[in-house]
C-alpha cells in the first residue's frame, strides 16, 4: 500500500515525470512508498503499481516502465534517476537515502530518457539502437550450422578486451549522456562503435569488417563523435568505450586510405 501520511523515516518520496502517450504533454506526479531495507527503484514502482495513489491521495493510472531481468543484464530498465541515466534495477534506495534523496524536500526523481521517443511514462522506444546494430552487421558470419572444426584462437589479451566489449547491454545510458547523440540526428553512438570493434576483432567476424567500416564512414558515423567521454563515465558495465572509439577511428582511417588507393 502507498503511504498516505508518510514521514521521512518511514517512507520514500518519489517525483515521477509522466506522459500518457507519444504525443501527449508531460506532467509530474509524486508518490510515497513505505520504506523497508533493500528496496530498489523497480520494487518501489511495483508498490506504486499495486496502489496508484499520489502523495496527495489522488487515484491515478499505473506508472508504466520497462524491465526484464532485474539483475542488470538486459538493459531494458534504463531511466534517468536524479539526473543520471542508469539501470533502475540496480538503483538501491538505501544508497540514495544515504546520499540525501528520498525525502519530501529532496525526492527521488524519475524521468524517461530524453534521447529516445517516449512510449508512455518511463518507457521509451530504443529500437534505433538495434537498427544500428543491423546496419553494422553486428554478428559473426558462419556458413550454416554444420560442424566446421576448431574455431580461431585468440590471445588472452584479446579475449580480455573482447569480453569487456561483450558486456554491452544496449541499455542506452551512453547515448543519453552523449551530447552528440540527439533524437533528430544520425549519429550512430558509442555503443555501436564498441560493438563494431568487438566483431571486427573476432577472427571470423572480421570478414565483415569492411562493410562495418563503410557504415562508420557515412554521415552519422565515427567522425561525428565529439570525444566528450561522457559515455564511458555512465556505462553500467564499464565497457571501454573510449578505447573502442580510438581503435575504430584508426581502423576507419586505414580503411579509407586503402579504398582511395584501390579506387573503390
Amino acid at each position: 500500500m502507498i503511504a498516505k501520511n508518510p514521514d521521512s523515516q518511514n517512507s520514500v518520496h518519489f517525483k515521477i515525470k509522466r506522459q500518457d502517450g507519444p504525443d501527449k504533454p508531460a506532467y509530474w506526479q509524486t508518490f510515497d512508498v513505505p520504506y523497508k531495507p533493500n528496496l530498489n527503484v523497480i520494487s518501489c514502482l511495483q508498490a506504486i503499481a499495486a496502489n496508484p495513489t499520489t502523495s496527495e491521495g489522488q487515484e491515478t493510472t499505473v506508472v508504466v516502465w520497462d524491465c526484464n531481468c532485474l539483475e542488470e543484464v538486459c538493459g531494458a530498465c534504463t531511466m534517468v534517476i536524479n539526473g543520471t541515466a542508469r539501470q533502475s534495477c540496480s538503483a538501491l534506495i538505501d544508497q540514495m537515502r544515504e546520499q540525501g534523496f528520498g525525502s519530501r524536500e529532496n525526492p527521488i526523481v524519475l524521468e524517461p530518457m530524453t534521447k529516445f521517443p517516449v512510449v508512455r511514462d518511463l518507457w521509451v522506444d530504443r529500437s534505433r539502437m538495434f537498427k544500428q546494430l543491423l546496419r553494422l552487421k553486428a554478428w559473426v558470419p558462419i556458413d550454416g550450422t554444420h560442424k566446421l572444426g576448431a574455431g580461431p584462437k585468440e590471445s588472452p589479451e584479446m579475449q580480455d578486451e573482447r569480453y569487456q566489449l561483450s558486456r554491452c547491454m544496449t541499455c542506452g545510458c551512453c547515448l543519453e549522456a552523449c551530447p552528440q547523440y540527439l533524437k533528430d540526428n544520425h549519429f550512430i553512438g558509442a555503443n555501436a562503435i564498441g560493438q563494431t570493434l568487438y566483431f571486427n576483432e573476432h577472427e571470423t567476424g572480421k570478414n565483415l569488417q569492411g562493410e562495418r567500416l563503410d557504415v562508420m564512414m557515412e554521415p552519422g558515423g565515427i567522425s561525428d563523435c565529439g570525444n566528450a567521454q561522457n559515455c564511458v563515465k555512465v556505462c553500467p558495465k564499464e565497457v571501454p568505450l573510449t578505447l573502442a572509439i580510438a581503435k575504430v577511428g584508426r581502423q576507419v582511417t586505414v580503411h579509407a586510405i586503402k579504398k582511395f588507393f584501390m579506387g573503390k
